[in-house]
């Protein structure tokens, strides 16, 4: 595909060029490819159509994780959460060694040495990293899934964008079963705190330790709002928010 460029943008379809708007700008693209049936028959894409299951595979863990976590992503996800996901999704599946080629899965990858590195440091919003607005040092207890943060000065330890006045930080406990489907998601409690130099000694507890088996995610969010006239907005729609994946087991 190419870009459109100069004053006049064109919408729609001129012989075999379509142009077309996307969230990466004014687009242009030629038709074309490979008829549908050929493509699904034909012995000679054999390992396209292997790809294209367990693609079709990935997408499926990475709708399951997001709709898990929607009552978190609510506040802080970008427009590329989706295609994120499928990548890391992906990798993950890729370390299926059992099942045949065109079978793969995340729920059998999943179990593989190093998979669950792979979660580690996720980050739900790629314009705000949590690594990049927290600089405080924390810990998981991955037995009852509570996160410390001993002595948080909001001032110092959180790097807050221009026009925030409060900062909210809240955990959460996802378990997620990538075979049957299953999951659950538990919340902390939620601390929210003017961002001045008052130590907070932050100890975020899920309500419950989730029920079943699956791959637990232990999460850590820090919102941004701006207080006027005794009320908090959140600040530029949570652009600035942050979500984490901070351990995985």
């Amino acid at each position: 595909m190419a870009r459109q460029t100069g004053i006049i943008k064109i919408k729609g379809t001129v012989g075999d060029l379509t142009f077309y708007k996307s969230q990466d700008g004014d687009m242009v693209r030629q038709k074309g490819g490979i008829e549908k049936d050929r493509i699904a028959n034909d012995p000679a894409f054999v390992r396209t159509r292997e790809n294209g299951k367990e693609f079709g595979a990935a997408g499926l863990a990475s709708k399951l994780v997001l709709s898990t976590l929607r009552p978190l992503l609510m506040s802080a996800s970008d427009s590329r959460l989706y295609s994120r996901l499928v990548r890391l999704m992906s990798f993950i599946k890729n370390l299926d060694s059992v099942s045949v080629r065109g079978a793969r899965n995340v729920g059998v990858g999943i179990g593989s040495p190093g998979a669950l590195t792979l979660f580690k440091g996720f980050d739900f919003n790629n314009r705000s990293s949590l690594g990049a607005i927290l600089f405080k040092p924390y810990t998981v207890n991955m037995v009852n899934g509570e996160i410390d943060i001993p002595s948080l000065i909001p001032v110092n330890d959180v790097v807050s964008p221009q026009g925030a006045t409060h900062i909210t930080v809240k955990g959460g406990w996802a378990r997620l079963d990538f075979v049957t489907g299953i999951t659950r998601l538990e919340l902390s409690n939620v601390n929210n705190m003017p961002i001045d130099a008052t130590p907070n000694n932050i100890l975020l507890s899920p309500a419950i330790i989730p029920p079943g088996p699956g791959t637990n995610l232990y999460l850590l969010q820090i919102e941004f709002f701006q207080e006027v006239n005794g009320l908090q907005y959140s600040l530029k729609n949570g652009a600035f928010n942050a979500l984490s994946v901070v351990a995985a087991s």
